[in-house]
C-alpha cells in the first residue's frame, strides 16, 4: 500500500487564539464544509466536535488539542491544487490554564490560522500564543473573526496586530460592510468580491466589487502587492518599472514569504454567520506550508553524539515526536505522534532515544476528534496515534531501531499554584494514584508529590482552573472523590550571595564507624549563552549546576555521584521555609576519606549537611511568582481597579484603550490574587474581564518574607 497524498498535499496546521475568539466555531465550520460532520456543531449549545470532553462542552472552552484529519478540495479561488489537500488540524485551547497544550501542538505544527475577536482584535492571550509560535518559527495566517458583531471593526483589529503583535501583516482580504451589515469579502490579490449563500454559508459566490468599495480595494491591493514584490529583486524592478505581474507569480511569491515568516496575511469574517471560513481553507492551501516547505528536521545521534538531519521523506530512516498523550474511554492510552521521516507499520518495533526502550507496536489509529480510523502504516509529514504504547512520555523522540535519534524536545513552564488533595474513602485512595498518574503523563504542566512530613498528596499546576479541571476529571473519568485544601502558592528558595563551607560527618559507635569529608563552594547559578559547550567537570541540569574539581583522588570517584545525590536531594527541601531551591552552583572542591569506615550513605549525608550550612550562609531569599494581569474595564471603573492593584503590591505598567473600554497593564505577585476575578466583578457590575498568565519569579520583600516563614512554622 502506497502514501494515499503525496507531501506537497499535505497541510499540518493549528487553530490558535485567544479564549472565547471563536476559535472551536472555526474548527466545527472547518469539519462542516470538509464533509467531516454532516451538522454544524455549536459551542453554545455544547455538541460541537472538538471538545469532546464533558468539561469542555460544560463550560464552553477548549482544554485538550484535539487532532483531526479531514480533506479540502480548493475551488474557490483559482487555486492551482487541482486534487484534495489533506489537512491533519490540531485545535488547541485558548484558556492561559492549558497553554501547555499550545506550546506543545506549536512544536508539531507546520503552520497556524491564529483567530481573532472583531470586537476586542487583538487580545493577552493571543500575544502569549504569537510569542509560542515565533519561538517555534511557525508560518501563520491571521484570521479577524465575528465581524457580524456590534462593535466589531476590522480596521482597528488589523491595527492592533500591526502594533502588538508584527509589522509583517498585510491586509489580504477587507470585509464588505460590518456588524449587522456585514455580507462577505473582497480577496484583493484575485480583486473579486465574495458572499456566502445557501444552507450554511456552503454556496461562495464570487462577483465584481462594489462600486463604493472600489477605491479602497485598490489602494490595498497595491500596498499588498508592494509587500510581495519586496522579496524578489527581479519583481520588485519589474513593479517598478509599470510593468504588470502575473496573478500565479504573486500567488508563488506570497507563498514564498508566508513560509518564510516575512509575511502574515490578514482574512477576515464570521465563522458563526458561516461567512469567510471556506476562503480561509483556500488560503491555508495556497499558502502555509507542506511539510515539504520546511527544513529538515534536526537531532542527535544517541550512539554518537552527532547532530544529524531527517530529511520529510518516506525513504529516510523513521523518526517521530510525540506531543501528546490522552487516555480514551474505548480503547485506552493514545500516543500521538508527528512523523518528521520514514514510515511506520502497525507491527513495527520502535526505539524511544529518552529511556533506550523498544517495544513493538500494535494498533495506530488516525482520529476525527473522538472518532478513530484504524491505519496498516503511517508515512512522513502525518500525524496519527499508537493505540497501548507503554514507556512514553510527551517530547520523547521514537525511530528505527537501526537508527537511534533524539529530535528537539518539548519544555514546559513550571508549575506555580498547587493545593493538598486527600481521597474521601480507602477504596478511592487506590484509585487516586492511578488517576493522578495518567494525568500527569498526559499533561507535563500537572505535577504530583508528597510531603515528606505530612505524608498528604500535594498537586500543582498553571492556575486555579487547571488544578480544578483536574480534580473533576478525576471524579468523572475515574470515580475519584477527593477533598481540596485551599491553593498554594509554588515558592521557591534561592541564594544571592556566595559561601565556602566543609562538613565532616563522623559517627563512632560499636562496629564499623562512618566517614565522609566534603568541602563545597556555592554561588547562584549563571545562565550560559546559547549554544556555549560546558566543561567536562560541570554538570548543569534545571537550577542546579554541579561542578567537581576533586583533583588526585581525594574523594574516590565512587563517592562523588553519592555527593551530587545528596546535594540533589538537599535541594527539595528548603532551608528558610522547605520550599525547593533553584539555581545554585556548587562547586566540590575538597574533602577526604577513610579507608574502611568511608561508604557512599557517610558522603550523601555529609553532602546534605553541608549543603544546608552553604545555603544558610549565601544570602538565602524567597522567591515568589509574578503574574502579568490584564484587565479590561469600563473607563468610570479605572480609578477602582487601579487601586485593587495597587493594593495587593501591583505595580502597573500600562494603561491603554480597547474600544471603548480601559486596558490596565500590571504585574502583581500570584499570592495576592486568589479571589480576585470574584473582587473584580463585584466592584466593576460583572462589566471588568480579567486575564492572567505567568510571567517571571521575583524576590519577596523582607516582610513577606517573615510572615511566610511564620505561617509555615
Amino acid at each position: 500500500m502506497a502514501r494515499d497524498y503525496p507531501l506537497e498535499k499535505v497541510r499540518n496546521f493549528g487553530i490558535v487564539a485567544h479564549v472565547d475568539a471563536g476559535k472551536t466555531t472555526t474548527s466545527e465550520r472547518i469539519l462542516y464544509y470538509t464533509g467531516m460532520s454532516h451538522k454544524i456543531g455549536e459551542v453554545h449549545e455544547g455538541d460541537t466536535v472538538t471538545d469532546w470532553m464533558e468539561q469542555e462542552r460544560e463550560r464552553g472552552i477548549t482544554i485538550t488539542a484535539a487532532a483531526i484529519t479531514c480533506f479540502w478540495n480548493p475551488t474557490y479561488m483559482g487555486s492551482d491544487i487541482s486534487q484534495k489537500v489533506r489537512f491533519n488540524i490540531i485545535d488547541t485551547p485558548g484558556h492561559i490554564d492549558f497553554t501547555s497544550e499550545v506550546k506543545r501542538s506549536m512544536r508539531v505544527l507546520d503552520g497556524a490560522v491564529v483567530v481573532f475577536d472583531g470586537v476586542a482584535g487583538v487580545e493577552p492571550q493571543s500575544e502569549t500564543n504569537w510569542r509560542y509560535a515565533e519561538e517555534a518559527n511557525v508560518p501563520r495566517i491571521c484570521y479577524i473573526n465575528k465581524l457580524d458583531r456590534t462593535g466589531a471593526s476590522f480596521e482597528k483589529s488589523y491595527a492592533s496586530i500591526l502594533e502588538r503583535l508584527s509589522t509583517k501583516a498585510v491586509r489580504l482580504q477587507i470585509p464588505i460592510g460590518a456588524e449587522g451589515d456585514f455580507e462577505g469579502v473582497i480577496d484583493l490579490l484575485h480583486m473579486k468580491a465574495y458572499k456566502f449563500e445557501g444552507e450554511m454559508g456552503k454556496d461562495v459566490i464570487a462577483y465584481d466589487i462594489p462600486e463604493h468599495l472600489m477605491a479602497d480595494a485598490k489602494k490595498y491591493r497595491a500596498e499588498l502587492v508592494e509587500r510581495i514584490v519586496e522579496q524578489d529583486d527581479q519583481m520588485m524592478s519589474d513593479y517598478l518599472d509599470g510593468k504588470e505581474i502575473a496573478l500565479e507569480d504573486l500567488k508563488k511569491m506570497l507563498r514564498k514569504g508566508v513560509v518564510s515568516n516575512a509575511i502574515f496575511p490578514v482574512l477576515t469574517g464570521s465563522s458563526l454567520k458561516n461567512k469567510g471560513v471556506q476562503l480561509v481553507l483556500d488560503a491555508v492551501v495556497d499558502y502555509l506550508p507542506s511539510p515539504l516547505d520546511l527544513p529538515p528536521a534536526r537531532g542527535t545521534n544517541t550512539d554518537t553524539g552527532e547532530e544529524e538531519v531527517r530529511e520529510a521523506s518516506d525513504d529516510a530512516p523513521f523518526a517521530a515526536l510525540v506531543f501528546k498523550l490522552q487516555v480514551d474511554p474505548f480503547v485506552g492510552a493514545l500516543t500521538f505522534f508527528r512523523v518528521y521521516s520514514g514510515v511506520i507499520k502497525a507491527g513495527d518495533t520502535i526505539y524511544n532515544s529518552a529511556n533506550n526502550k523498544k517495544e513493538r507496536v500494535g494498533r495506530i489509529v488516525r482520529l476525527q476528534a473522538d472518532k478513530r480510523e484504524d491505519l496498516k502504516e503511517v508515512y512522513a509529514g502525518e500525524i496519527a496515534a499508537f493505540v497501548g504504547v507503554k514507556e512514553v512520555k510527551i517530547g520523547n523522540t521514537v525511530c528505527d531501531p537501526a537508527h537511534p535519534i533524539a529530535l528537539e524536545s518539548i519544555v514546559f513552564p513550571e508549575p506555580v499554584v498547587s493545593m493538598r488533595i486527600e481521597p474521601n474513602t480507602k477504596a478511592d485512595q487506590e484509585k487516586m494514584g492511578i488517576a493522578l498518574s495518567r494525568l500527569s503523563d498526559e499533561d507535563p504542566t500537572f505535577r504530583i508529590k508528597s510531603d515528606p512530613e505530612t505524608l498528604e498528596t500535594i498537586i500543582s499546576g498553571m492556575g486555579e482552573l487547571h488544578l480544578e479541571i483536574i480534580v473533576d476529571r478525576m471524579k468523572r473519568e475515574f470515580g475519584v472523590e477527593a477533598s481540596t485544601g485551599k491553593p498554594q502558592v509554588a515558592y521557591r528558595e534561592t541564594i544571592q550571595g556566595q559561601s565556602d563551607v566543609e562538613y565532616k560527618h563522623i559517627k563512632q559507635t560499636g562496629g564499623r564507624g562512618q566517614y565522609g569529608h566534603v568541602k563545597i563552594k556555592m554561588r547562584p547559578m549563571e545562565p550560559i549563552e546559547e549554544g556555549a559547550k560546558l566543561k567536562n567537570n560541570v554538570d548543569r541540569e534545571d537550577h542546579f549546576e554541579f561542578i567537581n574539581n576533586i583533583k588526585g583522588g581525594v574523594i574516590p570517584n565512587e563517592y562523588i555521584p553519592a555527593v551530587k545525590k545528596g546535594l540533589k536531594e538537599a535541594l527539595e527541601r528548603g532551608v528558610l521555609a522547605g520550599f525547593p531551591i533553584v539555581d545554585v552552583s556548587v562547586d566540590l572542591y575538597d574533602g577526604s576519606y577513610h579507608e574502611v569506615d568511608s561508604s557512599e550513605i557517610a558522603f550523601k549525608l555529609a553532602a546534605i549537611n553541608a549543603f544546608q550550612d552553604a545555603f544558610r550562609q549565601a544570602k538565602p531569599v524567597i522567591l515568589e511568582p509574578i503574574m502579568k494581569l490584564e484587565v479590561v474595564v469600563p473607563e468610570k471603573f479605572m480609578g477602582d481597579v487601579t487601586g485593587m492593584i495597587n493594593a495587593k503590591r501591583g505595580a502597573i505598567e500600562a494603561m491603554g484603550e480597547r474600544g471603548q473600554a480601559k486596558v490596565i497593564t500590571a504585574k502583581v505577585p500570584l499570592s495576592e490574587l486568589f479571589g480576585f476575578t470574584t473582587q473584580l466583578r463585584s466592584a466593576t457590575e460583572g462589566r471588568g474581564v480579567p486575564n492572567l498568565e505567568f510571567s517571571h519569579y521575583a524576590v519577596v520583600p523582607r516582610n513577606v518574607q517573615e510572615e511566610i516563614i511564620t505561617s509555615r512554622k
